[in-house]
């Protein structure tokens, strides 16, 4: 994709009217509506906000979804790199969920000087146990899953969204459906599998920007311990928040805590 390509096909926009730029990746699922709640809680004079929709995202086209070259995670880095192009953003911060913090650390291993500092959150460098590593899920269990998806994803949708948000939230539970509802089910199967068997554990040393990590209390789809890895192995200088309460959708669920934390991540040096 060229430059205009690439910003309108992934709903690029930018909020703000300050000297530095924030980029925000949202995970797997979701699209950057899920944003919204914890906007209020950014200084639009001091950052210009950069928004954009994962390829996969319900709100993309999916005609444009190349299963073949999005069957790494490699492509949604290539992605995000090309918007910074087009944009002519030089340095930014970069807030990544879920899949997207896997996008923020490979893009910084990348082009390490374009990065000023990575905030994750529901971050985890491999989501399927292996050995000694507690990843979140067994691989036996991923294989189920992907089939109950092929099989009902309606059915799958309704199970999966309540144990994701962590609590009895209508409305949070409604929005997360209805942004999986929006993707196509194959585009969601396949992007879930591909995330499945990313395993970015032998890169982590390479990062050298400043990282923080937000894990909260009780995450379904990223251990604690996960977040701990993540600590003790990224190269940059990184720190770990503990925000209580639970769930894997903190923008969505407890914005009153998530977004005064990304702030005050930003303004320390």
């Amino acid at each position: 994709m060229n430059a205009d390509d690439i910003l309108q096909n992934l709903h690029v926009r930018v909020m703000g009217e300050g000297e530095n730029y924030l980029v925000l990746g949202h995970g797997i699922g979701t699209d950057q509506s899920i944003w919204t709640r914890i906007l209020p809680y950014f200084n639009y004079g001091t950052y210009r906000i950069v928004f954009y929709d994962l390829a996969c995202a319900g709100t993309v086209n999916p005609e444009l979804y190349n299963f073949h070259r999005y069957s790494t995670i490699h492509a949604y880095v290539d992605d995000l790199i090309q918007i910074l192009d087009a944009l002519g953003v030089h340095r930014c911060a970069f807030v990544g969920h879920s899949a997207s913090a896997m996008v923020g650390i490979l893009a910084s291993i990348r082009c390490p000087d374009r990065f000023t500092k990575l905030i994750l959150f529901g971050a985890s460098p491999r989501y399927v146990n292996d050995d000694d590593y507690e990843g979140g899920i067994e691989i036996a269990d991923t294989v189920r899953v992907l089939e109950a998806m092929e099989l009902n994803y309606q059915a799958w949708v309704h199970g999966f969204v309540p144990e994701a948000i962590g609590g009895d939230m209508p409305e949070a539970i409604q929005e997360f459906s209805r942004t999986l509802f929006n993707m196509r089910p194959d585009i969601s199967r396949h992007v879930l599998s591909t995330i499945i068997r990313t395993d970015i554990r032998g890169v982590l040393g390479q990062v050298r920007v400043r990282c923080h990590i937000i894990q909260t209390a009780r995450d379904p789809s990223v251990p604690t311990s996960a977040a701990e890895y993540l600590r003790l192995h990224l190269g940059g200088r990184t720190t770990l928040e503990n925000l209580l309460t639970e769930g894997h959708l903190p923008h969505l669920t407890a914005p009153r805590l998530l977004g005064p934390a990304i702030w005050r991540s930003l303004r320390r040096p």
